[in-house]
């Protein structure tokens, strides 16, 4: 059987690597990007590009798309939509709400073709290295027919009926998130106890506290190196939609909508673009100013101390 001919839509941070991997296991390749930028990284004469995106079903046997958010996913996906033919399959491997991959997968059964939500984890690194975490979502047949294509990127599991890979996803970023902070904490602490940072985290690494958020984000906070593998501003779009699903379901995760509001700032500040590690950089500051308020109630609460001694040796009536 020859392979699909596939259709990927957004060469991005994640996009670009992706595309790369699929076209070392040769699979006949067609893109489209809404920037030109990024296309001048590919090799025109293995990867055709797509002109117009309305015209893409008919380019391809897969499209694949990897976008930035729920409302670009809805947006492009309508523009090509249309025109996808009967047993065509979309999948989707960005990072959305449960609810916008049940509304994509209902426009594409209409027409008689078929959804995969299959959002993935690990960053630029994993894409680069085609060591992805995807998270299936949809069809188990189609999951089968596709099976190989997406391990071309990763590793794949499927998890459920439409929607289920979101879902997935959430859970992931909700840990990440979390662990990100936790091992900011750990690291601040080590510092202002006199302990050498490096050597608790390699102290740490094989325990109970090992994983790859200490690996690897751990090393970027010591070396204080927050290029962006998942943008700050990705983050908090994945923090809001794990709350805003939780809501849906009538639970409450604190730590999720802490870590919420802790990105919501770093992305006020200006540092939307940098990697989501740099939520050390507003714990360190919260710890900078809990240091200051506490120095400066001590002194506060020292000359109040003094006057009143003063008081005493020196009554006013």
């Amino acid at each position: 059987m020859s392979k699909f001919k596939i259709g990927f839509v957004g060469i991005g941070l994640m996009g670009l690597p992706m595309v790369m991997n699929i076209a070392k296991h040769n699979y006949p390749l067609v893109i489209w990007n809404r920037s030109k930028k990024n296309l001048k990284k590919i090799n025109k004469q293995k990867i055709e590009v797509c002109q117009k995106l309305i015209n893409l079903p008919n380019q391809c046997d897969v499209i694949i798309m990897m976008l930035s958010n729920d409302k670009v996913c809805l947006e492009v996906s309508n523009k090509f939509i249309k025109n996808i033919k009967k047993g065509q399959i979309l999948i989707d491997m960005s990072s959305t709400k449960q609810k916008t991959a049940i509304e994509i997968e209902k426009k594409v059964k209409r027409k008689g073709a078929h959804f995969m939500d299959s959002p993935v984890s690990g960053g630029t690194l994993a894409a680069e290295s085609g060591k992805l975490a995807i998270m299936v979502g949809g069809n188990k047949k189609i999951f089968e027919k596709t099976k190989k294509l997406l391990q071309s990127m990763g590793t794949v599991t499927y998890v459920g009926k439409t929607g289920s890979g979101q879902v997935a996803k959430l859970a992931n970023q909700a840990i990440v998130g979390i662990t990100i902070g936790a091992v900011s904490e750990a690291l601040i602490l080590a510092e202002a106890a006199g302990a050498n940072p490096k050597a608790v985290r390699q102290a740490i690494k094989n325990g109970f506290a090992g994983s790859p958020i200490l690996e690897i984000h751990g090393k970027r906070i010591l070396e204080k190196n927050f290029k962006a593998g998942g943008k700050c501003s990705t983050q908090l779009k994945d923090m809001n939609n794990i709350i805003e699903t939780a809501k849906t379901f009538n639970i409450s995760l604190p730590l999720s909508e802490k870590v919420k509001k802790f990105y919501k700032k770093l992305v006020e500040e200006g540092k939307s673009s940098l990697d989501h590690s740099a939520l050390y950089l507003l714990i360190k500051k919260m710890k900078k100013i809990f240091k200051r308020l506490f120095k400066e109630k001590i002194n506060f609460t020292k000359s109040i101390i003094n006057k009143i001694l003063k008081d005493k040796k020196n009554p006013a009536l």
